[in-house]
């Protein structure tokens, strides 16, 4: 078998890709002299700079908006007419003009504008929970986001790590140019586990990749715009008991917050139609003056009131209730499904953190030693093909599943943070950056 067989090039070239691609965004970000940022520095950046946030902002706006016009009255209505007149009296007829003018003023029936503005000020409120919400959610996003693209790092790093041994490995055994059914059959299993290592060593870059667009997206910058974190030590401590974690959602949750605002602005919105059933008063002076015989004028205090016969507002009265009915069950369903979320995410932070604590500190740091020592001792002769094999695949899928098992216990906890709004623990950096 020659070394420089067209297949063994392109193997060659393959793990040269992934090699640059895998370090693709830390590369970019030396040549940029990107700031090193803590998951803490990482989150003020979204806070302060996340589009998405102007949205809610203008919301609150609006709501204001909306307040300040519910307390305004109607404006004033002036009307006028003109006509000529022709008078006949004695034989003697006289032209003129007859015109007119008034100003009315529409007073709404006592408590109305100060029910519209309830309503507007629960507007207000559930605008300002809608951001608070998105806030917390942002906070929880940015974090989580952050600590995968240091696992995805790590990740790319192991996997083109056991994918470059490997490659040094077969182009070592090929120079040798190995004869005998077992050293050719070695070659081949080498060969068949460097093309499963390549292929997670790309699935590990993409993945990498990805996380560091998710991450620009909520920054607002550029998708591909440099980014180093600094490695962090995730803490996690111990949560409260269930019951108080379900106390807290039952006060700080803010789907149940906003529901409750909900209920009583129906309620507001009830009383101002039951309200409605009496009219308004329109009240205004007028002055009318007849030029055609003489000059008579008249002035005085006009009054106008619909009259309640038939339209006493039944129907939106009707409406408002059932609205109100529908408010008091979807806050009662939102408790129940919050407490359901309380539960299992509690139940599935227990679960990990358990795991996580029957580790040891450094197991990555053996595993990727044992790794290492077993590709020096096959190269002796001193380990069967299988176990070497075996221990680079066990390395890796150790490592991931420490990894995984870290980012979904982060992600529990944060899911609990913002669930309940009581603070569990956060990250603590280190001075190692990735």
């Amino acid at each position: 078998m020659k070394p420089d067989h067209p297949k063994h090039i392109s193997l060659s070239r393959s793990i040269a890709v992934i090699a640059l691609f895998t370090s693709l965004s830390g590369a970019h970000a030396a040549d940029k002299k990107a700031a090193r940022l803590s998951l803490n520095a990482l989150t003020q950046e979204v806070q302060s700079s996340n589009p998405e946030l102007k949205f809610y902002q203008a919301e609150i706006k609006a709501a204001k908006g909306g307040h300040k016009q519910a307390g305004i009255w109607e404006n004033p209505t002036l009307s006028t007419n003109m006509a000529a007149d022709r008078t006949r009296s004695g034989g003697v007829t006289s032209d003129g003009i007859v015109w007119g003018m008034s100003l009315v003023q529409t007073f709404e029936y006592p408590g109305r504008i100060a029910l519209r503005r309830a309503i507007a000020n629960q507007d207000i409120k559930m605008a300002e929970l809608g951001l608070q919400q998105f806030t917390a959610a942002l906070d929880a996003r940015a974090r989580l986001l952050g600590f995968r693209l240091i696992v995805s790092h790590q990740k790319a790093a192991a996997a083109t790590e056991v994918a470059n041994r490997l490659q040094g490995l077969r182009d070592a055994l090929v120079q040798r140019n190995p004869a005998g059914i077992t050293p050719l059959l070695e070659l081949r299993i080498i060969e068949a586990s460097l093309v499963t290592f390549r292929k997670q060593a790309i699935e590990a870059s993409q993945l990498l990749q990805k996380s560091l667009f998710d991450i620009n997206l909520l920054r607002g910058k550029p998708l591909d715009s440099p980014l180093k974190l600094s490695h962090t030590e995730l803490s996690f401590p111990g949560v409260p008991a269930m019951k108080s974690l379900l106390a807290g959602a039952r006060m700080g949750n803010f789907e149940i917050m906003m529901r409750k605002v909900e209920l009583e602005q129906q309620g507001f919105k009830l009383s101002l139609n039951e309200n409605q059933r009496w009219p308004a008063v329109s009240v205004g002076p007028f002055f009318d003056q007849d030029q055609s015989a003489g000059r008579e004028s008249i002035a005085g205090i006009g009054v106008s009131l619909p009259l309640p016969l038939w339209n006493r507002n039944a129907g939106n009265i009707e409406v408002a209730k059932a609205r109100s009915k529908q408010a008091e069950v979807s806050l009662y369903l939102v408790q129940l499904k919050v407490e359901q979320s309380v539960m299992e995410t509690y139940l599935s932070f227990q679960l990990h953190s358990s795991e996580m604590a029957l580790w040891q500190k450094d197991s990555i740091e053996k595993f990727r030693e044992a790794a290492d020592l077993g590709d020096r001792h096959y190269r002796l002769g001193a380990l069967p093909i299988a176990t070497y094999i075996e221990l680079q695949r066990e390395y890796l899928g150790a490592l991931a599943s420490i990894l995984d098992v870290q980012i979904q216990a982060l992600d529990s906890l944060l899911q609990l943070r913002i669930l309940t709004q009581m603070e569990l623990g956060r990250s603590k950096p280190e001075a190692k950056s990735e």
